[in-house]
């Protein structure tokens, strides 16, 4: 579905990433790790289109990305930022609307079937008692979980999260996070999301890829790559991987 080969990108002042190569298969929960600077939200803005590609490619499904109009992309990926900026006063519910806008004609309002998607989208999400609010009235993590559900309203394919949780309380990251899990394995939802938090990645994430200076360390299944070795090499501190026989999981303890 996405293919990345040999990117390399930034901005006028620093080239951020070299060289970087992967794919990724329908239907794969991915987690992007790595330190501040590494690349992380860099990657996830070439592949929505925002930062230039100095050389390599990006591909959806065969097609590059510089061939896909704007229409293409907003049916083919949704994204939700690290901070999302909505400086109006729109209301919550106008907010989560505009998710439906690729789907719509010019001048055609919204129909039944968008009405029902924005409802689904604000009941999954749990933010249905912000529907009438203003966005500028409300938390940052309650933003945060409105502008998710602007991008489930938006039904792509494909969805590239960066640091989406980072403002919400643990209950609600984990309450966000089973709900991409269930998009996820219910409806084949891709997802990429860049995560600091280690942890949280190891407990939904099936494959992980590790950023360093803008060089891709380490990619595969994370039973695999998630080591001490390469959790090491990539955040010169030392840890100790353990499985938790009740999650089933991995998890990383950082010693100090």
């Amino acid at each position: 579905m996405i293919q990345v080969r040999n990117l390399h990108c930034g901005y006028p002042e620093r080239r951020v990433l070299h060289g970087v190569s992967f794919a990724v298969s329908p239907g794969e929960f991915l987690g992007i790790l790595g330190p501040n600077g590494s690349g992380k939200t860099t990657l996830l803005l070439a592949l929505s289109g925002i930062v230039p590609i100095a050389s390599g490619e990006v591909a959806f499904n065969g097609k590059a990305l510089a061939s896909l109009k704007p229409r293409e992309r907003a049916l083919t990926m949704a994204a939700v930022a690290q901070d999302s900026q909505v400086r109006f006063p729109f209301s919550c519910r106008e907010i989560v609307r505009m998710g439906r806008y690729p789907h719509q004609k010019r001048f055609q309002g919204d129909s039944v079937e968008d009405e029902r998607v924005v409802e689904k989208a604000f009941h999954i999400t749990d933010t249905g008692e912000f529907a009438e609010r203003l966005i500028m009235s409300i938390s940052g993590g309650e933003k945060q979980r409105v502008v998710m559900a602007r991008a489930l309203a938006q039904e792509t394919p494909i969805l590239l999260l960066d640091e989406a949780t980072s403002a919400m309380d643990i209950n609600r990251k984990l309450q966000i996070f089973r709900v991409l899990e269930a998009l996820n394995r219910e409806q084949n939802l891709t997802i990429l999301t860049v995560l600091h938090d280690v942890n949280l990645a190891a407990l939904f994430c099936r494959r992980l890829i590790f950023l360093k200076e803008g060089l891709l360390v380490a990619d595969g299944p994370t039973d695999e790559v998630l080591t001490s070795q390469v959790v090491q090499e990539v955040y010169d501190t030392e840890v100790l991987v353990q499985d938790v026989a009740r999650t089933g999981k991995k998890q990383v303890v950082f010693i100090p």
